[in-house]
């Protein structure tokens, strides 16, 4: 089971996830361990204001650790399907 679980770690390191927010304007790239691996904004946004900016920036990023802690619960409760594990997840 330990070796199960340290292979689905190692994949989870593997998949990345791509959030975008504000149209487009901030991509995010985060893998399923909730690593950040790039951030990308558009030019044009920072011509905005900094609190659009900031908004922007803040909603992604929440958006994208989220996202990659979904995806981790669930590809751990796929790897220990039918075992009680406390304290796991």
């Amino acid at each position: 089971m330990q070796k199960k679980i340290e292979s689905m770690q190692e994949e989870l390191a593997q998949k990345e996830l791509e959030i975008s927010s504000g149209g487009g304007a901030v991509v995010i790239k985060i893998n399923g361990q909730s690593e950040f691996r790039s951030l990308k904004i558009d030019p044009e946004l920072l011509k905005e204001e900094a609190s659009l900016v900031e908004e922007t920036l803040l909603e992604a990023v929440k958006e994208a650790a989220s996202k990659a802690k979904a995806f981790n619960e669930e590809e751990m409760a796929k790897a220990t399907q039918g075992f009680s594990m406390p304290g796991l997840m």
